[in-house]
């Protein structure tokens, strides 16, 4: 579980929101004293599917050979 101070929660909230949406649970501190424990909402049923969808392309294209086509030649030749 990640610690967090109070000032950190009240002065930079979308960095919070970034470790949230991790998955994992912040405790919030002031002055080392702990005060709230943030558990992340519970993500909707279509946003999982989705997610596991997206993982599952993913895992399919690294198992794929890498191609030799170099993306900086097909970068030059659609420059010509």
């Amino acid at each position: 579980m990640k610690t967090i101070t109070l000032r950190t929660l009240v002065r930079e909230p979308l960095k919070v929101k970034r470790w949230t949406r991790t998955g994992k649970p912040l405790r919030v501190t002031d002055r080392g004293e702990p005060l709230w424990i943030l558990q992340p909402a519970e993500t909707a049923p279509e946003e999982k599917e989705r997610r596991r969808a997206t993982e599952e392309i993913l895992a399919e294209v690294l198992r794929e050979r890498p191609s030799k086509v170099s993306a900086v030649r097909l970068l030059e030749a659609s420059r010509r």
